[in-house]
């Protein structure tokens, strides 16, 4: 098989939903990063094999928006492209899906990414009022028309909260923040224990914005519309404080819960995407080919606890591969919540896989203080990790894994 390298990548700033990106759609930021990546590399378009975008909350007038996407980027209309949705590991789902095309020798040459506008997820409207629209359309006469519209009653306009929707699984009928409480009870975690992990996000954040170290992978926005310009994250509290998150009332479990808006992800508006191409290729077109994608898996786990999906999906890689959690020079655990992470911590322990050195983890901060767009977090992780083995001259691989609502987990090593 042919071995698949990442030649670079670019993302958005993450922004949370409802700020500067709230006006975007979810092609407006795939389009953005697209045509950054390209640009990056003096790419025309026409190398390109195949394009593959995550996104989970897809947007009924952008349907297949890879194909959306890949079209207003300005890639000829001969290459082909599709999108992929695992939930939360739709971005690590479309890199994945892009390291199979080159292994077996189908693609030479793919982005892969994810996008996500979680300020754009629609409302939604019950069975009563999408029945009476379409008695009213199809009426054939104003009086027949008027008639319907009579019928209509105020709480047919009560409407379904998209997101929420999205965030719930409904053969649990539990939202993603309960089994989070879930596995601190399981688990013994405690309010302390999450808010000072989430605090340490922050500080993380902090500390790699003031330092620039994620420069390389942001790229700056330009929103003519608000004569405005965004180059760094939106969702990062600089000077955030343990007094600040313990004020902070428990959302999921009232009122004696442990999880908190303080302690969980962000919901984010953002896009991410990777140029990924074969050996053969990117020496032939002169671009490094030190980073390789090594491997993948994804594997199943009980919806309850489906935030302990990375511990099986690491260890299905890791038994298959061969390697060891000591081996690996940094570590991306998405930070769904900061429960969910610690009871990973745990479980790698229990299941004998070893204690993780907290000193490689999620360096520059995770989705607690970055955000979590959920169909593009799993593009950023591979990102990530990939610049941090680039800038810190490591020679080894780096893990990024994801839960994944629904009960499943996504794992992949890349390596340097």
């Amino acid at each position: 098989m042919a071995q698949v390298v990442l030649i670079g990548g670019i993302r958005t700033p993450y922004v949370k939903m409802g700020n500067a990106f709230k006006d975007l759609t979810a092609d407006d930021l795939g389009v953005s990063v697209i045509k950054e990546l390209l640009n990056c590399f003096n790419l025309g378009g026409r190398e390109i094999d195949e394009v593959i975008i995550g996104n989970v909350s897809q947007p009924a007038e952008a349907a297949n928006v890879a194909r959306v996407i890949a079209l207003r980027a300005g890639l000829p209309k001969s290459i082909s492209a599709y999108t992929v949705h695992r939930n939360c590991a739709s971005g690590l789902q479309a890199i994945a899906d892009g390291y199979d095309k080159i292994a077996l020798g189908l693609a030479d040459i793919v982005i892969a990414g994810g996008v996500e506008s979680m300020s754009n997820i629609p409302f939604l409207y019950g069975k009563e009022l999408r029945e009476l629209v379409a008695g009213i359309m199809s009426a054939k006469t104003v009086s027949a028309k008027i008639k319907l519209l009579a019928g209509l009653k105020l709480k047919y306009l009560k409407p379904v909260v998209g997101l929420l929707a999205g965030l719930s699984d409904p053969l649990i009928g539990m939202n993603m923040g309960q089994t989070a409480e879930v596995l601190a009870e399981t688990y013994d975690i405690s309010r302390k224990e999450q808010d000072e992990f989430a605090l340490a996000s922050h500080q993380k954040a902090e500390a790699a914005i003031k330092s620039g170290r994620l420069k390389r992978e942001i790229m700056t926005m330009f929103l003519a519309d608000k004569n405005a310009v965004v180059n760094e994250d939106i969702g990062p509290r600089f000077g955030q404080t343990m007094e600040a998150l313990t004020k902070l009332k428990p959302v999921f479990k009232k009122p004696h819960g442990t999880v908190t808006a303080g302690n969980s992800s962000q919901i984010t508006d953002g896009a991410a995407a990777v140029l990924m191409m074969s050996k053969d290729a990117a020496k032939a077109l002169g671009f490094e080919t030190d980073v390789r994608v090594y491997g993948y898996a994804f594997a199943g786990c009980e919806p309850k606890t489906m935030g302990l999906g990375p511990v099986y999906a690491t260890q299905k890689l890791f038994n298959r591969d061969g390697w060891r959690l000591d081996q690996m020079l940094r570590v991306e655990i998405n930070e769904a919540f900061a429960a969910q992470v610690l009871a990973c911590l745990r479980v790698f322990e229990e299941e004998g896989m070893g204690a993780l050195n907290p000193d490689i983890l999620n360096v520059n901060g995770g989705a607690i203080a970055l955000g979590h767009p959920v169909g593009s977090s799993g593009t950023r992780l591979v990102l990530t990790l990939m610049n941090e083995l680039r800038l810190n001259d490591l020679t080894g691989p780096a893990l990024a894994t994801l839960c994944i609502g629904g009960g499943q987990g996504g794992a992949m090593v890349i390596m340097r």
